[in-house]
């Protein structure tokens, strides 16, 4: 049983991470690592749509302070930003990490170092960002790094474009699933992700999720030891897509879902080849996905924007109908 803040992996029977790690890394060799199921050898150094290989590839390592307040603390949250990624974003905000794999390689040891660098500097977690096509590598990072002492919760933040057979890898290791949920779409998913799927994938990978941690439950000073928070980017004109994302939260997760609408979308990547994701989003648009949000009967909608904005608004929205 996990301990009240002891961090998950840290829980696991003896030889149980290493097992993992040790599972993960021959699916490299006929790679399923997610619904993409390319079937190249990356162990033989074939790459497929993520274009890595055996090795992860790592294009920033340092404290965070911009993510959600309970992931940042005193000491902010511990960033290790993977490249490359297995969807194809038209509009990424970091396409030359995410597109042109901007970052270096490393192995399994300097990967664990890094973590320990992070505990060292005064984190308060792990937060593993594009994560998706690299779970092998990490849990052999893991092996090393708790073995050496590692004490943090550990966040795995995702696009949600995760197999459940790689997740299930996770169980008892992820401490905070931080996901996102960009579209309900197949038709948007297809011209804009490059993956079709991508709706139904996202549903099966956040229940999962949700079924592993449950709600985003605060510990000490606010900081989250454990649960799942859901993260939508607001996009031009998508307030479709929102209004079935919340109300998919609302029904198949739980009313309690910590959810961050993000509001900050610009247009960066391909974007300006894809109208209406040219132009930024009208701030109207984000006041009415909000509404929508706590019409579904979402009610943990993240601070400070969204939360600040509802206690404005909703007593004139509500008397609405």
């Amino acid at each position: 049983m996990i301990g009240e803040n002891e961090p998950a992996a840290r829980c696991l029977p003896a030889g149980e991470l290493a097992r993992r790690a040790a599972v993960g890394w021959e699916r490299l060799r006929d790679c399923d690592l997610c619904p993409r199921r390319c079937g190249v050898d990356r162990l033989a150094g074939e790459r497929g749509f993520c274009r890595t290989g055996v090795r992860a590839v790592v294009a920033s390592c340092g404290p965070h302070f911009g993510e959600e307040d309970p992931l940042v603390g005193r000491g902010g949250s511990g960033t290790i930003f993977f490249a490359n990624c297995n969807l194809g974003c038209v509009f990424c905000q970091n396409y030359e990490i995410s597109h042109l794999g901007e970052g270096r390689e490393v192995a399994a040891g300097e990967l664990a170092e890094m973590m320990l660098a992070l505990q060292e500097q005064g984190c308060v977690n792990i937060n593993l960002v594009t994560p998706s096509h690299v779970v092998p590598q990490i849990l052999a990072a893991l092996v090393e790094a708790c073995r050496r002492g590692l004490n943090l919760p550990l966040v795995y933040n995702t696009s949600s474009y995760d197999s459940l057979a790689t997740l299930k890898l996770l169980a008892g290791v992820v401490d905070i699933y931080l996901a996102d949920f960009k579209y309900w779409s197949p038709c948007s998913a297809k011209r804009l992700l490059q993956a079709p799927d991508y709706p139904a994938c996202a549903r099966a990978a956040i229940k999962e999720m949700h079924r592993q941690v449950g709600d985003l439950e605060p510990g000490d000073r606010g900081v989250a030891r454990r649960g799942l928070l859901l993260r939508h980017l607001l996009m031009p004109e998508g307030l479709a897509d929102s209004a079935e994302i919340f109300n998919f939260l609302a029904r198949e997760i739980s009313l309690a879902t910590y959810v961050n609408i993000m509001e900050q979308y610009r247009p960066c990547g391909q974007a300006f080849k894809f109208p209406p994701l040219d132009r930024p989003l009208d701030r109207r648009e984000y006041l009415r996905a909000v509404d929508l949000a706590r019409r579904a009967g979402l009610h943990r909608l993240d601070e400070p924007a969204a939360q600040r904005l509802l206690r404005r608004i909703l007593p004139r929205n509500d008397h609405q109908g």
